[in-house]
């Protein structure tokens, strides 16, 4: 008989399809905000590389889009050229470098396109400042002050499905090994699927099979340009928190859809974005009842995300099988080594890259703190 794993669950590998993951925690995708023209630049590089050398198992970029009308701002990563890709493979092969997996997001912002960066407020950019025309499922606006986006025909929805699949292989060629296709925050996937916007007669509309056929066709096109070998994941808005919309329930019957597909390997729960009406109750670990839920439900892995900033909340979300991954957003943009203090609260040290190894101050309880060196260095460096 083998020894158990004594780790905390937290440092313990996980496995999806030919991707082993050196522990549970995730980089959750954060918009910067920082590219041009859909470049990704030394910013990304520095930001994504630091949280992989901080002990992250994944490291996610932001959402990327496979054509331009389909980014959130006119600052955001883009994935529709080869350039683009070219200067993403450099920090793919640096995420991959320092013992992280590299992870991608894909999506489409459909009606919430063309939006100012998040901390000049997110409101409309017009197309005289660089904006451009908005799409979506139905001509219904986000919010007041939001343009009323044209309603896709088939052609806007095929040439949105086959921009995905364009990212994906883009995103292969990169060196990325998860793709993420992002089906939340009220985006393109997310305004399909929800009730309160898509109030379309076709088959794209009404019951929720015919709602979740936008998302259903496009991870059939991401499959055709990503390999059986390596695992997509899916994040969902698991509620709108908007009496009438999108919630719990249908998220459950929408996770048992894509396990029974068997080319989605777990469930990103997060929720929200679809309605300026939206009512959140917010505190740490607010949403990991949808991971749980979806998990017991529909029998796929799920990862676990909101306000998750403690090791102890991230420990015992995974040692009670509530989710299979923790995902790491405010936590991870305060903190780039959150990994090797949670490692160090959880009894549980892990090694630190080894240029940064004496200079490590390590928070104790009590407000005490401890520098700690690496034995193994000469005594005239220590």
């Amino acid at each position: 008989m083998s020894e158990p794993d004594k780790r905390p669950y937290l440092f313990r590998p996980i496995t999806f399809r030919s991707v082993t993951v050196r522990n549970r925690i995730m980089v959750s995708p954060l918009c910067q905000f920082s590219a041009v023209d859909g470049l990704a630049n030394d910013w990304h590089l520095v930001f994504l590389g630091s949280r992989a050398a901080g002990g992250a198992g994944i490291v996610c970029t932001e959402v990327i889009s496979g054509e331009a009308r389909g980014r959130i701002s006119p600052f955001c990563v883009g994935l529709w050229n080869d350039e683009q890709r070219d200067a993403l493979a450099p920090i793919a092969d640096f995420i991959a470098a320092q013992g992280a997996v590299p992870a991608i997001q894909v999506g489409h912002a459909g009606r919430k396109a063309s939006v100012n960066a998040g901390w000049k407020g997110m409101g409309p950019v017009s197309v005289e400042d660089g904006g451009w025309p908005v799409i979506g499922p139905s001509a219904v606006r986000f919010a007041a002050d939001f343009p009323v986006p044209a309603e896709m025909d088939q052609n806007d929805i095929d040439q949105a499905i086959a921009a995905s699949a364009d990212a994906a292989r883009r995103a292969r060629q990169a060196g990325f090994k998860i793709i993420e296709v992002h089906g939340a925050h009220g985006y393109l996937i997310h305004q399909f699927l929800s009730p309160l916007s898509n109030r379309r007669g076709d088959g794209y509309g009404g019951e929720l099979n015919n709602r979740a056929r936008y998302l259903m066709e496009t991870l059939d096109a991401v499959r055709t340009e990503w390999p059986d070998e390596l695992p997509v994941f899916v994040r969902l808005s698991c509620t709108d928190w908007v009496e009438g919309g999108w919630d719990l329930d249908d998220t459950v019957e929408l996770a048992r859809m894509l396990k029974a597909r068997g080319d989605v390997d777990l469930v990103d729960c997060s929720s929200g974005g679809s309605d300026p009406a939206q009512k959140i109750k917010i505190y740490p670990g607010y949403q990991v009842p949808f991971a749980e839920r979806v998990k017991r439900e529909a029998g796929i892995a799920t990862g676990a995300v909101g306000l998750i900033k403690t090791p102890d909340l991230a420990e015992e979300i995974l040692a009670a099988g509530r989710a299979d991954l923790v995902l790491l957003g405010r936590g991870m943009l305060g903190d780039a080594h959150w990994p090797h203090r949670a490692a160090h609260a959880l009894g549980h040290d892990i090694e630190w890259p080894g240029q940064l190894g004496r200079g490590i101050v390590v928070f104790e309880g009590g407000g005490r703190f401890e520098r700690r060196q690496q034995e193994s260095w000469p005594a005239h460096i220590k």
